[in-house]
């Protein structure tokens, strides 16, 4: 309040000046700036302050600017902010000229809102029932592509529910479910080419799936045996494919996503025909990795989708603790990147707005954001067990009304693209196939010992040389606290 009553002196009273000229030439100004009516006492000083000082201080000022802030593509001005001329007595430009775009002024002080008064809609195709939404405007899929993405749902699912049971058996040592999210995983991938690069967290194994990873190679990770490529130095469900541009999972969270940015980028500037793709949890987009990646992928204009799984938790951690935003989505235009939410749990929705997020972001060399709001109707991992912090009943719902699956199972029916016999021999044949593969993964070796000490360096240094003897020292000398089925 004291800006209000003080009185205007040095830079103060020029600008006070400054807007005495303005409402001296009001008839002659653009419409842009309209000063108050003067009276007889605003020829004084004092007055032009108190007219000044109800400018800036009136709260029921309500400014909301038409103009962008910034060009939607690379600053091309870098000139200064100069003194206003006058002309005439009118002043020869109302903008400022700054990097980024000219920004116009106002008289009036106003902040922008924390909060939209809506929140950000979330694109559709399909209801609960399975049936398109009037004047739903979606990517036409074909018979084949549609009962090809809900095999692979299906098999997601199924490899899920027994993996998980394996580990509870205590046949491998950890596993993480994509359970909810099938969708998410297979309609995106099966909007990409294999020429695009993925960089995932860890729950989109069915990415890796749709490019051809078989069942068999999912159980020699997870088994961590001689034949998983990652040499069993990884925790199950860490996949990682090279001949499938695949790049292999790692736990820390976010880490993934400026290295996707980074990629990308390199395909700019190699002028590929490929963009990027990077999944992230709700979670991710709490670290710094995240905001650090989109803005460098903004200002540098790399091929890149975002794709973040908005489920409702980070582990144990709602939304509502980690962000006051409205969720992901808004994210996107504070860093200047295009984006859109779409429901997660809706196949054709996530197919459409990845195929059309792929043509933007290699045809105008711009990066995307996803957000895809879906529910994690499975527990973290095989390490926790949410219904300590969430309702069993709520977890229950999620899983049954809004199954991705069973949604998208409605949809091929009803077009006659699939029955209960079709239904039947899928189920059974992954079943079969999935077990048989984790009784050949069981069955073959593990890595040799070397193994952990190579692939780094072309020639191992002495300190690893010597770590390597004292663990084979110490096994032979403690066999019973080691496994016997490792080759020495």
């Amino acid at each position: 309040m004291a800006l209000c009553k003080r009185k205007p002196r040095g830079a103060l009273k020029h600008i006070v000046s400054q807007f005495e000229l303005l409402k001296q030439n009001r008839s002659t100004l653009p419409s842009l700036i309209s000063a108050p009516k003067p009276t007889a006492a605003a020829s004084s000083s004092s007055s032009s302050s108190s007219w000044l000082s109800k400018l800036i201080c009136d709260p029921r000022a309500n400014w909301v600017s038409r103009t962008p802030l910034s060009s939607p593509r690379r600053f091309e001005s870098t000139v200064a902010e100069k003194l206003p001329r006058f002309a005439n007595g009118v002043p020869d430009s109302l903008t400022l000229d700054f990097p980024g775009g000219k920004v116009a002024f106002t008289p009036k002080m106003s902040f922008i809102s924390e909060s939209p008064k809506e929140r950000a809609h979330c694109y559709r195709v399909l209801d609960e029932d399975g049936q398109p939404l009037a004047r739903s405007s979606f990517i036409q899929v074909s018979e084949q592509v549609a009962v090809r993405i809900y095999n692979e749902m299906v098999t997601l699912q199924t490899m899920d529910n027994i993996f998980y049971e394996a580990q509870r058996q205590g046949r491998i040592s950890f596993y993480v479910t994509s359970m909810g999210e099938e969708a998410i995983n297979i309609a995106s991938a099966a909007a990409l080419t294999f020429d695009d690069l993925v960089f995932p967290q860890y729950r989109e194994p069915g990415v890796l799936l749709w490019r051809g990873f078989t069942l068999q190679e999912f159980a020699n990770q997870c088994f961590g045996n001689k034949a998983d490529y990652g040499k069993g130095r990884q925790m199950p469900v860490h996949y990682g494919s090279s001949k499938l541009n695949y790049f292999t999972v790692s736990s820390t969270i976010a880490t993934q996503i400026p290295h996707a940015v980074g990629a990308a980028y390199s395909l700019k500037m190699d002028k590929k025909d490929a963009c990027v793709i990077t999944y992230f949890g709700d979670g991710g987009s709490s670290e710094g990795d995240f905001h650090a990646a989109i803005n460098f992928a903004a200002v540098r204009e790399a091929p890149v989708i975002f794709i973040c799984r908005n489920n409702g938790w980070a582990i144990s951690t709602p939304t509502s603790d980690q962000f006051r935003s409205d969720g992901i989505v808004v994210k996107g235009p504070a860093y200047g990147v295009r984006s859109i939410r779409v429901d997660g749990n809706d196949a054709l929705a996530m197919y459409s707005s990845v195929r059309a997020a792929r043509e933007m972001a290699i045809g105008e060399q711009r990066p995307i954001l996803i957000e895809a709001l879906t529910y994690r109707a499975g527990h973290h991992s095989t390490s926790d067990d949410s219904t300590k912090y969430r309702p069993a009943n709520e977890i229950e719902w999620w899983r049954t009304a809004r199954d991705p699956v069973s949604r998208l199972r409605k949809w091929i029916v009803s077009n006659g693209w699939w029955s209960e016999e079709a239904e039947s021999e899928l189920r059974s044949n992954v079943r079969k196939q999935l077990l048989h593969a984790i009784q050949v993964a069981e069955r073959v070796e593990k890595p040799p010992i070397s193994d952990l000490f190579t692939d780094v360096y072309d020639v191992p240094p002495l300190n690893l040389r010597e770590q390597e003897m004292s663990l084979r020292e110490t096994i032979k000398r403690y066999p019973q606290d080691y496994p016997e089925d490792i080759p020495a």
